[in-house]
């Protein structure tokens, strides 16, 4: 369950965020909504892998963490074992909203989720200065939040794009473990890399004036991170 209230510093003066990496705290996640944006930061650590609705075509790009629901290989006794945690699991327990007064235009709002593990009065990261001004974890947050929102508003015409020039297709690994156990990978596309590279000069110069072959490649260059899920799955094995 979530309950989902707007931030503000009055009734959440005291509001603490716990901010180490657990299942406990909701860390156990195979893998999480990423935008293009961001491709450039995940691509070191995280296979970058996209979503299609199989009714409405909708596509969404993901970061993966896991090769099984539920599996976090990341997460160990000591934290998050990468320098770069997904914008979208480093802004938990907040989540952007829009508010709009009448006679004004939108404005964008910060949530927080009352139910999360993560809230405190009494451990973690404080929200509020004493005075009612944002700490800088705070500010943080809303630095994420606001990159998140313009991923997202500007993700839609990236995945149209792609979309229209074939360059997703269907991945499925099968995955063989030190335990004699098989992984199945399955339900997720990747970019076709043959495809991309035999763009001809004007599809390219389309890609490349809208600003999406360094998101492309970073998305093909993360493929090589599946071999570090792997051997991080068989280490946990043993």
């Amino acid at each position: 369950m979530t309950q989902h209230v707007l931030l503000n510093n009055v009734d959440h003066k005291d509001l603490r965020i716990i901010t180490e990496r657990s299942a406990a705290l909701g860390d156990a996640i195979m893998s999480c909504v990423t935008f293009p944006t961001e491709f450039r930061d995940l691509q070191a650590h995280y296979p970058i892998l996209f979503q299609k609705d199989p009714n409405s075509g909708a596509i969404q790009a993901v970061a993966l963490m896991g090769l099984t629901k539920g599996e976090n290989l990341f997460l160990t006794g000591a934290g998050w074992d990468a320098h770069y945690v997904p914008m979208v699991v480093e802004m938990q327990p907040f989540v952007i909203g829009m508010q709009q007064r009448p006679g004004e235009e939108p404005q964008t709002v910060v949530h927080v989720d009352m139910d999360s593990p993560r809230v405190s009065t009494t451990e973690g990261q404080p929200v509020f200065l004493p005075k009612g001004g944002s700490t800088e974890y705070l500010e943080q947050i809303t630095a994420i939040l606001d990159r998140l929102h313009m991923g997202a508003s500007t993700s839609g015409d990236f995945y149209s794009t792609i979309d229209s020039y074939g360059l997703l297709e269907p991945l499925a690994v099968e995955i063989d473990l030190k335990d004699g156990s098989t992984n199945r990978l399955v339900g997720f596309h990747a970019i076709n890399e043959e495809k991309l590279y035999g763009l001809d000069g004007a599809a390219l110069g389309v890609l490349n004036e809208k600003g999406y072959l360094q998101p492309l490649y970073m998305a093909v260059a993360s493929l090589s991170n599946l071999r570090d899920l792997i051997e991080r799955k068989n280490r946990i094995l043993g």
